[in-house]
């Protein structure tokens, strides 16, 4: 049985969209079958994507000490049509910050209680100036998250 993994991404610049793609490259890794991915950036994303998703990984920048003002537009529409419907979900998380991450990691990590959804790690705050690691770290992160779907484990 196919399994689908939702792939929310807000990447507005080089760098998120290099973080996007390489995240995108774990997630499609060929040696993992049985994962459909579906891409959507915030804005395009609804709850019924959601509903129809296995799997989640959220992808956003941190501004203002805050998650991405799209993202904050994805939960401001779909936060209450989810709970209830998508308990034990697992997500995984990037968070692109210039400064620490805190307020977005925080935000997020009650949206996910209230949703019920499960972490499958800590979240990812990729913070201070352009590293190149950071590809790596979004290409495991997406990775680990469908090998883990494939193999029922999250």
């Amino acid at each position: 049985m196919t399994k689908s993994l939702l792939f929310i991404t807000h990447a507005p610049s080089d760098n998120t969209r290099r973080i996007r793609d390489a995240a995108l490259e774990g997630l499609r890794d060929p040696a993992i079958e049985g994962v459909d991915v579906v891409v959507k950036a915030p804005l395009e994303t609804v709850t019924a994507d959601v509903i129809s998703a296995d799997a989640v990984l959220l992808q956003t920048t941190e501004n203002i000490g805050y998650m991405g003002g799209l993202t904050k537009d994805f939960f401001d529409r779909c936060y209450n049509d989810l709970l209830g419907q998508k308990e034990g979900m697992p997500v995984a998380t990037l968070i692109r910050a210039g400064l620490d991450g805190t307020g977005t990691k925080r935000a997020l990590t009650g949206i996910y209680s209230g949703l019920g959804w499960r972490p499958i790690a800590e979240l990812t705050v990729l913070h201070g100036g352009w590293d190149e690691g950071f590809i790596d770290i979004a290409r495991d992160t997406g990775m680990a998250l469908a090998a883990g779907v494939e193999a029922g484990v999250f």
